[in-house]
């Protein structure tokens, strides 16, 4: 938590600094609109995360079951952590740096920039550095997801959109189904884990299409979306 309010005072020191302004720019005061983006792209990003365990489960005879250790405090220390690190990561990435680029570079060149450190950033935490093809993919993925989380703040002039597309994913991935590096959440596989053999069509479905359809459906969202004031 401490973390946190170091990040918003720093913030805050620099765009009063840069512009005489306040965090205002980052569209953190509720509203409606924002409040039912936060909550519907949470909703639809949790939803596309899931669908590669889905998809695990009809065609690889995977599944999950209820984790036996399971209780409030684990779910509450789950959802926790990955809200601090989603909005850690949001405030470095699409916070005041990112409004700042919008303002002096252009949109374009900002979330470019903006999803290009997001996907190296990536490299640092999953610590890849030996495994060059890892590192291409891991960058692709967070690249692409980071555009996508860019073009949400840039559409809607405020982090709520961002915040919740990132935290949908995040949560299902890593604590619904417990596919993190943060150890069980919600749910955990049944083992042994059964050795299938699937076609090329289902492997790529299972690997790719929950990311496509993640991409997909926001960028249809945000291109019907107008910009709206702070």
């Amino acid at each position: 938590m401490a973390g946190l309010l170091i990040q918003l005072l720093l913030s805050y020191i620099l765009i009063y600094w840069a512009e005489k302004d306040n965090l205002s720019v980052l569209g953190l005061k509720p509203n409606q609109t924002r409040i039912t983006d936060l909550l519907l792209y949470t909703c639809i990003a949790g939803c596309c995360s899931s669908i590669t365990f889905v998809l695990r489960t009809i065609f690889a005879n995977e599944s999950w079951v209820l984790n036996p250790a399971l209780d409030w405090r684990l779910f509450i220390n789950g959802a926790w952590y990955n809200i601090k690190s989603v909005l850690y990561e949001e405030l470095i990435f699409r916070g005041v740096i990112f409004y700042l680029l919008i303002k002096y570079l252009g949109g374009t060149k900002a979330i470019l920039i903006s999803a290009t450190a997001f996907g190296i950033y990536h490299w640092f935490t999953y610590e890849i550095f030996n495994d060059p093809a890892k590192m291409i993919w891991v960058f692709l993925i967070t690249f692409s997801a980071g555009f996508i989380y860019a073009i949400g703040y840039y559409k809607t002039k405020s982090l709520y959109a961002p915040i919740g597309m990132h935290f949908g994913w995040n949560f299902v991935q890593s604590f619904i189904f417990s596919a993190g590096n943060t150890g069980s959440g919600v749910l955990v596989e049944k083992l042994p884990v059964p050795q299938v053999q699937v076609s090329y069509l289902v492997y790529y479905s299972i690997t790719f299409l929950h990311i496509v359809l993640f991409i997909v459906v926001f960028a249809i969202i945000f291109s019907k979306k107008s910009k709206y004031s702070r």
